[in-house]
């Protein structure tokens, strides 16, 4: 199996790997607390501030390192809740089916009719601004889409044979649901899963670059980069490298999705012919 693995693979899971370490192990590598002024406003590159300072002063460095924990781990965890609320929800639309599949099924459009940066814009604006009120809204939006996913993928599996032979035994829809159609729906499901991570990778900049994500003086990538952008007017760098790290990670990413979902297309092909 890891003999076939393509090179671009292997460079996605080595440099995700890279970024998911720094975030676990950001007190221990950070030169300089998160938010802690340690020289002058904008200072260059240096021996001493290996990317130089922020608007106030932080070494550029530590904040990078501890934005890594706090946006891989608010995007990790929006993606799990769309994950399991999104796939169950469509699953059971997909097994008891009639007026509940109907139901939610429009429910779930109504929500995808608005945008979605604006919606979470209002809705985070109203809602105390933490931690978890963030994590809910985010997955909770993209649960929309993971719905669509897994209901459409639980339709397909829900008619074949072994599914009426479970039901024919007397088994239960809940038994159906996790024993017969999740185990056959999660090749597609994981291909997903990295492009739904990188998604809430961008969200979340997205909302802290508007002011209603994570709020000073924690520190992530997208608030990093409203805080510097000033910068950039002066060929201050300081806004450009917090992007270059969303940009990195969210194509690492995608490269590992694309050989997931290029893998489960192949094996489908061979298993069909």
């Amino acid at each position: 199996m890891w003999q076939r693995v393509p090179i671009s693979a292997w460079l996605g899971m080595i440099v995700t790997s890279v970024f998911v370490f720094v975030a676990i192990f950001a007190p221990l590598l950070a030169p300089y607390p998160m938010t802690e002024a340690a020289g002058a406003v904008w200072e260059p590159m240096s021996a001493r501030y290996w990317l130089g300072t922020d608007n106030l002063g932080r070494d550029l460095l530590s904040r990078m390192i501890f934005g890594a924990r706090t946006t891989i781990f608010i995007a990790a965890m929006a993606t799990a809740l769309s994950f399991s609320l999104g796939s169950i929800l469509g699953f059971i639309a997909a097994v008891i089916g009639g007026w509940v599949d109907q139901g939610v099924s429009r429910f779930v459009d109504l929500l995808m009719s608005i945008p979605t940066l604006i919606f979470a814009l209002v809705v985070l604006s109203v809602l105390p601004a933490n931690l978890i009120t963030l994590i809910m809204v985010m997955g909770i939006l993209d649960a929309t889409r993971v719905f669509r996913l897994s209901r459409a993928v639980a339709v397909d599996i829900n008619i074949m044979d072994f599914v009426e032979a479970a039901r024919l035994r007397g088994e239960g829809r809940m038994w159906v649901i996790f024993r017969e159609i999740l185990p056959n729906a999660l090749s597609p499901l994981v291909a997903e899963l990295g492009l739904r991570f990188i998604f809430q990778v961008l969200f979340l900049s997205a909302l802290s670059f508007l002011g209603l994500g994570i709020q000073p003086p924690e520190a992530d990538w997208g608030g990093m980069v409203k805080e510097n952008k000033d910068g950039i007017v002066f060929g201050i760098p300081a806004a450009l490298i917090p992007a270059a790290a969303i940009a990195i990670l969210a194509i690492s990413v995608n490269l590992i999705a694309d050989w997931i979902l290029n893998r489960t297309t192949s094996l489908k092909g061979g298993r069909g012919g």
